[in-house]
């Protein structure tokens, strides 16, 4: 007996978003394989919350794909990365945060957090960098550890236990007094961003930095908290693809890009998933928002399913625009 065909699943960060100028872009938008897969699929999970929540939507789909229960702004994706990498043992329950080296952009009024994928740091700086932070993080108790993506570093300490923390993509954009942690266990963190933004304007990896152009990096962004159990992963099913393609243009409002990215999406990852569902496959696809990620799944064939796709088939703008 042929094996059955293994589960699909697309997460789609950033499908809708409520900036004003991807909303115009929406009306733009001709998705024909997403609304041929939405018609084909149902409904089966939606997450609303309200836009002040640490955790964005997508960060909390893709935490119940994995089987990650956890408080808002808990999500525990430095641990998560730890016990993958080896920084951490499979039963180790330590605290973990995630510490990512950013540009704060300082205005008149307030300081904003700039987008650090942008800041194209590579190994060799990151490295150098997190030679010269340690020592600081050290004196409070917090140890530090590469990661595999140069600019962002594992950190292990029980201050990050319970400690709410929000998400890049929340506060990309905006004043940091808006969504940098409260808390007085946070008060240590905030006196060491003071001690880093002194300690980084003094490296040799920015003055080079500035010599080529590039922006400089002043500070760092702490997110992904918490503290994952031993045998708290415990998927639904196969791991989601995760496709992050609508972010950078969501972030900025370039409602042009991110149109421009949707149809790009559409004929390439929608599409592929749309031809395994045609070939019989189960698949699944999740689109998050602002505030809501609503998954979609297959449904049973029959009457209803099959006059469902041929007369109410749903408009992809509609769907993306209630995210």
């Amino acid at each position: 007996m042929a094996e059955p065909a293994p589960a699909r699943h697309l997460l789609i960060p950033f499908a809708g978003r409520g900036s004003p100028s991807c909303r115009a872009a929406l009306s733009t938008l001709r998705l024909p394989k997403l609304e041929a897969l939405l018609g084909r699929l149902a409904v089966t999970a939606t997450d609303t919350q309200d836009e002040s929540t640490r955790s964005p939507p997508h960060e909390r789909a893709l935490a119940r794909a994995l089987g990650i229960a956890a408080a808002d702004g808990c999500i525990p994706w430095a641990a998560l990365e730890a016990r993958r990498n080896g920084a951490a043992g499979a039963d180790d329950t330590g605290a973990w945060g995630l510490v990512t080296l950013c540009h704060w952009q300082v205005g008149i009024d307030d300081v904003v957090l700039g987008d650090p994928s942008a800041i194209e740091i590579d190994a060799e700086e990151s490295a150098a960098l997190l030679a010269a932070a340690r020592p600081f993080f050290e004196e409070d108790g917090i140890a530090l550890h590469p990661s595999a993506r140069p600019g962002r570093w594992l950190a292990r300490a029980p201050i990050f236990q319970d400690l709410a923390t929000a998400a890049i993509d929340r506060a990309v954009g905006h004043p940091i007094s808006q969504w940098s942690p409260l808390a007085d266990a946070a008060r240590p963190l905030r006196r060491l961003q003071n001690e880093m933004q002194m300690l980084l304007y003094t490296q040799r990896v920015n003055d080079d930095r500035a010599a080529r152009g590039a922006p400089p990096i002043n500070s760092f962004w702490l997110s992904g908290t918490g503290v994952l159990p031993a045998g708290a992963v415990s998927p639904e099913g196969p791991a989601p693809q995760v496709d992050d393609s609508l972010r950078t243009a969501a972030l900025h409002d370039d409602g042009i890009g991110w149109a421009e990215a949707w149809q790009a999406l559409d004929a390439g990852p929608v599409a592929a998933l749309l031809d395994h569902y045609n070939a019989g496959a189960p698949v699944a696809i999740t689109l998050c928002g602002d505030r809501t990620a609503q998954r979609h799944e297959i449904q049973p064939r029959g009457f209803v399913g099959w006059a469902r796709s041929l007369f109410d088939r749903p408009r992809a703008a509609a769907v993306l625009e209630a995210l």
